[in-house]
């Protein structure tokens, strides 16, 4: 596969999309080739119940995307999310290592590693650190805006964000793509991914909250001073909601999820009910989010608000509700990409175009990348995008 030509898989709970890009100018986003979609099956709440079942589904959105695009995938980005992923945050601290005082980018390594050694054991047991995000650095007990590395100082402290799964997870969902016979380049965060093509420089430099709410689980991305500072999984999604219309209406399935989603059916029903159905259960998913942004101290102190994307952020009094439970700015998530056979406007495969644009990345890789962990098997993982440095 060329070297320009980059392909993303979203593995998600709903659904497996796989988008191939071309990248002609490192100035412009990558112009879409081709697409496949398959249903996902083995999966439960982002995690893989059964290995063969998934890379059937893989296998048959890959080659729906060869058969658009004409292109044969040999390599790919692809995506973790579920309820095994998480964000930690940790301090660490190290001393600076030269006789000048001039702090480098080895002493900036060591003082991420310090942040990584004190997470506590029970927190980061059975999980893999994919990568790690500098939040913030202090030198000598001051805050630093802007690159740390030639400043002088004695004493030098990180903030740290890492980003793990659970071992086993990450194991099985990179076995499944490889016995579809493609080779996995990087493991990348959904909602890091969804992220760069959501979220505009300004969202994130004001500060703002991504919330992707998927089948079976609701993934959370916060960003300020256009460094991602938290990531948060919760398990529930557009499938309850649907399960919820199913019980609260007596009918199947399959009509709760075309009410749900707008359609028209023959089963009569109180609209007004309906609302309250879609309401008590969108209601727990904003509550969540709300209480994880008073955990972290941001709670309604967002300026550019929560942007929702994902299946579920068609569902008509979404916006309003978010604005009422978190005090903030709403609005979903809105996509406009490539032209004509290939033009993408589904905020759902947000995930897997981000994956192909990341790897091209210019300006947002000095201030934007991802610092591979430093106990990470994967030797590969970002060496793009170095290090998430404000």
């Amino acid at each position: 596969m060329s070297s320009h030509i980059t392909a993303g898989i979203d593995i998600g709970t709903y659904e497996v999309r796989v988008v191939v890009a071309e990248q002609n100018d490192e100035n412009s986003l990558p112009t879409i080739l081709g697409t496949g979609r398959a249903e996902s099956k083995g999966l439960r709440h982002g995690y893989i119940i059964n290995t063969a079942d998934i890379t059937k589904s893989v296998s048959l959105a890959i080659a729906q995307a060869q058969k658009s695009s004409g292109i044969k995938i040999k390599k790919a980005f692809i995506s973790i999310g579920g309820v095994g992923l998480s964000g930690i945050t940790s301090q660490g601290s190290t001393i600076v290592s030269r006789a000048d005082q001039e702090v480098t980018e080895a002493d900036t390594e060591l003082a991420i590693l310090a942040a990584e050694e004190s997470i506590p054991a029970a927190l980061i047991q059975n999980r893999k650190i994919i990568y790690s995000i500098p939040t913030s650095w202090k030198v000598d007990g001051k805050g630093v805006l802007g690159r740390v590395m030639g400043m002088k100082g004695v004493k030098l402290e990180t903030k740290t964000l890492f980003i793990s799964c659970i071992e086993s997870h990450l194991d099985d969902l990179i076995e499944a793509v490889e016995e579809a016979d493609i080779e996995v380049i990087d493991v990348v965060a959904s909602p890091i991914a969804a992220s760069f093509v959501t979220l505009s420089k300004s969202q994130k430099i004001a500060g703002c909250v991504l919330a992707n709410i998927g089948a079976e689980t609701v993934s959370i991305v916060v960003f300020e001073n256009n460094i991602p500072i938290s990531l948060e999984i919760f398990p529930l999604g557009g499938s309850d909601i649907t399960n919820d219309i199913a019980l609260g209406l007596k009918i199947s399935l399959e009509e709760a999820e075309a009410i749900k989603l707008g359609g028209v059916t023959a089963t009569s029903y109180s609209r007004k009910k309906l609302e309250e159905i879609i309401s008590a259960r969108l209601g727990d998913i904003f509550e969540l989010i709300e209480v994880h942004l008073k955990k972290i101290g941001k709670s309604g102190v967002l300026p550019a608000g929560i942007i929702i994307t994902g299946g579920t952020s068609s569902i008509g009094q979404i916006e309003d509700l978010a604005r009422s439970y978190l005090r903030l700015p709403s609005r979903i998530a809105s996509l406009n990409i490539g032209n004509g056979k290939f033009q993408i406007k589904d905020s759902s495969w947000s995930v897997a175009y981000g994956l192909c644009i990341i790897s091209n990345l210019s300006d947002e890789k000095e201030r934007l990348g991802l610092r591979k962990s430093s106990k990470n098997i994967f030797n590969s993982i970002f060496k793009a995008l170095k290090q998430f440095l404000p």
